[in-house]
């Protein structure tokens, strides 16, 4: 519990200092003005998607391997906070693509790829409460865990593999940012990453007290 307390204040004190570079250390965009702000978020928001899915692929291969519950409970976890922040990169996208582009949405193939992994990973989680086998529903949704996250990397190169009108900011020389832009989105990402590990942690000893209290139901 002591741990987790660290975590969580870390994660708070991260979050304010992120949306001090965000806000206040990062230039103004010259051409979109303030709403290039919400890029950090943005991008964090989808960093942190991408990695609670490898997160549930991961602890879903290693719960079919050693038919250990709390793999399965973190597995679940991470795929909750994965849709939690891939839903913030499905609002935030539309409110930066409307300046930017002229249009709330465009079916551009990232923006595409990444709707249908929120649709993937929104029936990882609903297949979990649509079965009530305990045995079952791990080892279906860990089936679902694995073969989901197929679409991270599609999502992730998907500007690289068709024509897309969406920027691209992870490439050599940082997608033309200035530094102090950049040093604000890495800062961001961090502070994003280390609310999802106090996420994490937190959600996940609620799953095994969950798991306990059905146990003693049953």
């Amino acid at each position: 519990m002591k741990i987790q307390k660290i975590l969580d204040i870390f994660a708070v004190l991260m979050v304010c200092v992120a949306l001090y570079f965000a806000f206040i250390f990062a230039p103004s965009e010259k051409v979109m003005g303030a709403i290039q702000r919400i890029f950090y978020f943005h991008v964090s928001s989808a960093w942190i998607a991408f990695f609670a899915f490898f997160v549930t692929f991961v602890f879903s291969i290693l719960f079919l391997i050693k038919q250990n519950y709390l793999f399965d409970d973190i597995a679940e976890s991470s795929a909750e906070i994965g849709i939690l922040f891939c839903t913030i990169v499905l609002i935030t996208g539309p409110i930066w693509a409307k300046p930017a582009w002229g249009v709330w949405w465009t079916w551009d193939p990232r923006l595409t790829t990444t709707t249908i992994l929120w649709f993937i990973y929104a029936g990882y989680l609903m297949l979990r409460k649509f079965i009530d086998e305990p045995d079952k529903r791990a080892r279906f949704a860990s089936a679902v865990g694995i073969i989901g996250f197929i679409d991270v990397p599609i999502v992730f190169f998907s500007i690289r593999w068709w024509r897309t009108i969406h920027p691209n900011v992870v490439q050599e020389g940082g997608g033309g940012l200035h530094p102090d832009m950049t040093k604000a989105l890495l800062i961001s990402v961090f502070a994003f990453t280390v609310l999802y590990a106090a996420l994490l942690l937190k959600r996940t000893h609620i799953a095994s007290l969950t798991r306990k209290i059905d146990s003693l139901e049953g």
